[in-house]
């Protein structure tokens, strides 16, 4: 039923106008948005708008969001897809909202039957068909363009997209079984070279969160290509190739240094 999504999508944007005062506002909290053409700007806009529309957001314990945070977290989520389409946000609809970093309850039983229960402190979550949950005060931190820069919508929507294809893997869906296997190759060797980095002592831009495992090496790494991707291509000229041409953009290109 693609006619009928496309169809709402464009009465979505006929009768929702996106504020340009509060588009330049916004605009102006994420530098990493610099760069991008009018015809991007244009895109990005729409896309947020629809987004907007079609999400729902859900603040807690307090949390307020007012239009220009809405409009931040949209912009910050739709950037990656920019190029990809909003129907790889299909399937769920919520974002929650924290005021500050939230405790989640893990269980794991061990191999000898032992049950392990602790609490994780999180800035953001994704589940698989439910919602994206963030942290305001994390939120608050995103948009430098700098060595190490953070962005908590980018990393929790990378997930969704790693998601679609039922694993949790750092491997998006991807077009082919070679272009498969090609993703694997190259995010496992440079997860690798990474964590044999941290071993070794060295300094890295990266947040060492992301040697936990493949997942949030996508996602950390998907943070940097939107935020930092000068220092990623330096880096990390391979993996920065591979996101280059599943993202279907190239921030190094549009950002100045």
């Amino acid at each position: 039923m693609g006619w009928l999504r496309d169809w709402r999508r464009r009465r979505i944007l006929a009768r929702h106008a996106l504020d340009e005062r509060l588009w330049r506002r916004v605009r102006a909290r994420l530098p990493f948005l610099a760069g991008l053409t009018a015809g991007e700007e244009r895109r990005l806009k729409e896309m947020a708008v629809v987004f907007l529309a079609e999400k729902q957001f859900t603040p807690v314990r307090g949390a307020v969001l007012a239009g220009a945070d809405r409009l931040s977290i949209a912009l910050q989520a739709c950037l990656p897809v920019l190029e990809l389409g909003l129907d790889w946000y299909d399937g769920w609809v919520g974002i929650v909202v924290h005021p500050a970093d939230f405790r989640v309850s893990r269980s794991e039983t061990d191999e000898d039957g032992v049950v392990h229960e602790w609490n994780d402190e999180l800035a953001g979550e994704s589940w698989p068909g439910g919602p994206v949950v963030l942290s305001w005060d994390a939120l608050d931190e995103a948009g430098s363009v700098a060595e190490g820069g953070a962005n908590v919508v980018i990393h929790e929507f990378a997930h969704k997209l790693d998601m679609m294809d039922g694993e949790t893997d750092g491997a998006p869906p991807l077009p082919t079984p070679q272009a498969r296997r090609e993703w694997i190759a190259v995010l496992d060797r440079e997860l690798e070279r990474f964590r044999r980095a941290l071993d070794a002592g060295r300094e890295t831009f990266l947040d060492p969160y992301a040697a936990e495992h493949e997942a949030e090496f996508f996602a950390v790494a998907s943070e940097a290509f939107f935020e930092s991707p000068h220092a990623l291509k330096a880096d990390f000229p391979d993996l920065y190739g591979l996101f280059r041409d599943f993202y279907r953009q190239d921030p190094a290109r549009r950002l100045r240094t």
